[in-house]
Formats: structure tokens, sequence, C-alpha cells
């Protein structure tokens, strides 16, 4: 327990000291009143509430989506004799956005009070409580005891509220789930073909193809019938973030990681729900984060827990790590859809070497967000410095198209395309493959 005062003896030694002037003994009234201040003081301090007779606990929300708004409670008990005048702070750390930080209350012997901090966090991830400081004033404001340093740690109820990530691209599923519904009735409409399974028996009608017409079955019914097929389901769908230092840039006001993690959302969601299984690997210099598929009303939210403390790490991301926890886990045909950045180091030197080791087992598609300012670097050339500068956007271009070059020709499919468009273009990809049968 730290004590302490407050500003009202000062200014009451303030008050008093144009007073000891006029007087014969002014510095026997000086001591006089400092004496008196410090008695009040001190009697003020023996009456004030002892903070370790309050009992501190913790109830609310748990996780919340960034952009929206958490409630968490904190519960004070005076499990004291005495009544505690109570100045409470509580805080947490700033990117919680908790607010109000501080709390007034007084409670009497036995009483509770529920005091509430409404969380508006600025960035995804897990976000705790830092420190519950409680000061208890005495009766007259002069005095206070405080708990402070390692009292007030040990005190402080432990909380985290996990922050998931926005998933802003939930606004494009109806549109998608559209489009994969006429993928799964063009698809029966045309019959039997690559990446279609048998769907059901029905009757012929006229203008139905003669060649699916199922002719043992038709013998035992007395009618002929025909084989209808749908695109194949229980396919393996593997998102591969990668978590390196390619990830940490900032492509406009977002993170490659934020934009990647908004995608990959986006595509587990859709393929969940087409019957898809979906697994996620988070990759640098070792697996951050493994969700293995698992019921398609549970796989958002394991997705989303999962996802939301990851961080960029800044080191080289171990391509050949990636490629061997893909062999490793998936043995069937997947889709692996690596979020990565289209960057001519990481990539040429780290993917490329072991593609075809991936290719040769799965189906490939490399995601990457593609910086706009780039194309307009390219045209500013208004002065010598703007030159230079166009030279080195154009270079990094030409970097990137040869990179995707080279990937294309290792028979990778390639998505590249700036953040608003970026998690539309990864399901297109997704859904085109679907529909020419290549999962």
């Amino acid at each position: 327990m730290t004590p302490g005062v407050t500003w009202r003896p000062a200014v009451l030694l303030a008050a008093g000291t144009p007073v000891a002037v006029l007087l014969p003994a002014p510095g026997w009234y000086a001591l006089g009143l400092a004496l008196l201040v410090l008695l009040v003081c001190g009697l003020d301090l023996a009456l004030a509430g002892a903070t370790g007779d309050l009992a501190l606990t913790r109830d609310g929300d748990r996780q919340v989506r960034l952009g929206e708004s958490a409630t968490v409670t904190l519960t004070v008990t005076n499990q004291g004799v005495r009544p505690v005048r109570l100045d409470l702070r509580d805080a947490w750390v700033p990117s919680a956005g908790a607010v109000p930080a501080g709390h007034r209350a007084l409670l009497d012997p036995g009483d509770t009070v529920r005091l509430d901090a409404t969380l508006t966090p600025t960035r995804r991830g897990d976000r705790p409580a830092v420190r519950v400081t409680p000061r208890s004033y005495g009766p007259l404001g002069f005095a206070y005891r405080q708990q402070s340093g390692r009292r007030a740690r040990a005190g402080t109820p432990q909380w985290t509220l996990r922050v998931l990530p926005r998933f802003d691209s939930r606004r494009l599923l109806p549109e998608k789930m559209a489009r994969l519904r006429v993928i799964d009735g063009m698809v029966v409409i045309r019959g039997r073909g690559q990446g279609t399974e048998f769907d059901t028996l029905r009757e012929y009608v006229l203008g139905d193809d003669v060649r699916s017409i199922d002719w043992r079955a038709s013998a035992r019914r007395a009618d002929v019938v025909v084989r209808t097929w749908r695109p194949e389901r229980d396919r393996r769908v593997v998102c591969v973030l990668d978590t390196g230092r390619t990830c940490a840039a900032r492509v406009g006001d977002e993170p490659r990681l934020d934009a990647a993690i908004d995608a990959a959302l986006l595509l587990a969601t859709l393929a969940s729900r087409a019957g898809d299984r979906v697994d996620l690997l988070a990759v640098d210099t070792r697996v951050r984060a493994a969700v293995a598929a698992g019921s398609s009303r549970t796989l958002l939210p394991r997705l989303a827990a999962a996802l939301a403390p990851l961080e960029p790490a800044l080191v080289e991301t171990d391509f050949g790590l990636v490629v061997g926890e893909v062999l490793r886990r998936v043995r069937k045909r997947a889709l692996v859809v690596l979020f990565s950045a289209l960057e001519p180091g990481a990539l040429g030197e780290g993917l490329l070497p072991v593609l075809s080791q991936l290719t040769a087992r799965h189906t490939v598609l490399l995601a990457a967000v593609r910086d706009p300012e780039l194309t307009g670097l390219v045209r500013s050339r208004g002065d010598v410095a703007g030159v230079y500068t166009a030279a080195a956007a154009a270079r990094t271009l030409a970097e990137r198209d040869r990179v995707r070059g080279a990937l294309s020709r290792g028979g990778v499919a390639v998505v590249d395309e700036p953040v608003p468009a970026f998690a539309s273009a990864v399901a297109d990809a997704y859904l085109a493959m679907k529909a020419a049968g290549r999962l």
C-alpha cells in the first residue's frame, strides 16, 4: 500500500501564508499550521478504507471482431469494515481502445459495484488487461491509500480479449454462392466429365443424352432412367499463409497479411459450403498456426480464432518447410493456395527450387497482393528524382512479371490483384478451377 496526499493540503497552506505575514510571530504560526495540516492528513489517511479489502473479478466478452465493440465488466466488492471512497484506474493495452479508463464509486462495507469498460480495438490479436490500480481516499479528501506495483499486478484479474479479423469480404459470399450453384447446374446439364461424380437416377425425358441411360437400372424398374452427375465433393483445399517478412509490408492502409487473412476466410467459407474440406497453415521459419478440416459449422470460428493472433515475422520464409508440411499433412491431391508476395528474391531463391515437389502432387495457386502505387510511380517523370523513381518502379514490375512467368511455366496459377479486388479474385479462381474439374 502506497500512501499519498492530494492537492487540498497545499491549498490550505497557501491560503494561510498571507495571514502569517501579518501576525507578530509568523514563524511559529506557519509551523503550527504545517503541523495541523500534517495531523489532519494523518487522521484522514487512518480513516481511509484499505485497498487490500477490495475483491476484484471480471466478466464479459472474450472475443470481438475488429471494428466492433465489446464490453468487459469489473466487479468490485468491499470486504472490509470501513467505507471505501474509490478512485480506480483500469488500464488495458492502448490498442484495446478501452473507455472509460477511470471509475469513481463509494462502497460501504459489503457493497458491490459493477464497472463497465467498452473496448473498441484498433488491431486484431490478443488484447490483455494490464493493471487495475485502486485508490482509497479519506473522508476529507486530504490523503489516500493506493495499491500499486507488484500488489496491483497480483490483484488484477486476468482477462484477454481476442480480436478476430475484420472479414470485410463476407459481403461477397452471396454472389459467390450464386455462381457456385450455377456451376453445379451446368455440370449436371453437361453430364459426366472431369471433376464430376455420380449424383442420382431419374426418369428419362426428351432431350437427355442417351449415353447417360443406365440400362441395368432401367431393366430393374421397367422404365428408362438416366444418371445425373455433380461436381466432386469432399475435395481438399489447403490455404497456406506466408507470415515472413514480405507479408509485413503495407499495401495502402492494410498489411499484406491482413488482406491474405480476409481472402483466406472467404475462400474457406465458400469451399466448405461447396462440400470441400479446408485445411489451413501459417508458416515462416516454423508453423505458426494449423487448422485441420472439420465441420463446416465450426470451420469459420476456428479459422478466425487461429488467425487472429498472427503477426508477420521479420525473417525469410522457409519454403522448403512449407512444401514439406503440405506434403506431410495432405496425402490426397488437393488445391494448395499459397498466400505470399511476388517478390523475386523470396520466391526465386526459396519457392522455385522446391516448386516441382509440390506441383507433382497438388494443384497450386499463388495469391499475391499487388501495390497499385507502383503503376503510378512509373508515370512520375516530372524531374530527375521522378525519373529515377519511375525506373525503379518499372524494374520492380518487370521482375514481378518474370517471377509470374516462371511460376506459370511451373504449372502454378497466379492471382495478382490490389487489395479491394484481392479476395474476390481468389474466390473466382477457385470457382473457375471447380467448373473446369481441376480440383
